[in-house]
């Protein structure tokens, strides 16, 4: 059981969530309300920020009008806007810049494929734990997936090249659910350099490199349409990200 109440007021956790978005107010839309209900309801503080990477001047309207009907729900949310679109990457570690001593720094993808409930699970698992944390989508007693035959065939194939290339033997490298431990951040973020969707599996395999660990908790996945992620237009792009990612870090 967590237990909040026998900390200290001074002791409270310094919590950054991002959620990054690229014209993706839609999808936000939907998601957003849950996720600000999810936040208010914790037993404790989270500073949640929408990161939007470089979106059209419409789109950031909008997510102007998004940011103010979730803070009638959870006071505690912004938005960022990058100068340019570079990539999900880029603009996860540009919000995450916004806390630098923060305890955890987490996002969450903006179309909801992960509940936010399972998400505030992992960041609640974190603290528990004190280690890093990702969602990993794997089918349990208790969880449910979600995914097409194309999509769940992407996915096997890039975690079975991921595991020969980069030694992570995770679950899961992808899944866009993630809680990391501040000081396990910080020691190697200056050695991140993918900007676009290969960030994820840069920042564990870097991880991993500096000796940091990280727990691996299934989470209900539901693929949801609109998505940025087109598994043949990006293969190739993703192969090449690898590569790179095991020339730095081996």
């Amino acid at each position: 059981m967590f237990i909040w109440c026998s900390l200290m007021p001074d002791e409270t956790p310094e919590i950054l969530l991002v959620t990054p978005v690229w014209n993706d107010s839609k999808r936000l839309g939907v998601f957003g309300i849950p996720l600000a209900e999810t936040l208010a309801a914790a037993e404790f503080p989270i500073r949640w920020v929408i990161a939007d990477d470089g979106s059209s001047d419409e789109d950031r309207e909008k997510l102007r009008g998004l940011r103010d009907s979730f803070a009638k729900i959870y006071p505690n949310v912004e938005l960022h806007l990058a100068a340019m679109h570079h990539g999900k990457g880029s603009v996860i570690r540009e919000a995450w810049e916004l806390g630098p001593n923060a305890d955890w720094l987490a996002f969450v993808d903006a179309d909801g494929a992960v509940s936010a409930e399972d998400m505030l699970g992992l960041i609640r698992k974190a603290m528990e734990s004190g280690q890093s944390v990702i969602g990993v989508r794997k089918r349990t007693e208790t969880t449910h997936i979600e995914e097409s035959l194309w999509r769940g065939f992407f996915h096997r194939g890039f975690l079975l090249t991921a595991d020969l290339l980069l030694d992570l033997r995770s679950a899961d490298i992808q899944c866009g659910a993630k809680v990391i431990k501040g000081s396990d951040y910080r020691v190697i973020s200056r050695r991140l350099d993918e900007d676009g969707l290969a960030f994820d599996s840069e920042l564990l395999s870097t991880l991993n490199w500096s000796g940091a660990t990280w727990l691996e908790i299934p989470v209900n996945w539901v693929e949801k349409g609109g998505g940025k992620v087109k598994p043949l237009k990006h293969a190739w792009g993703m192969l090449r990200a690898l590569l790179r990612i095991r020339a730095r870090d081996w």
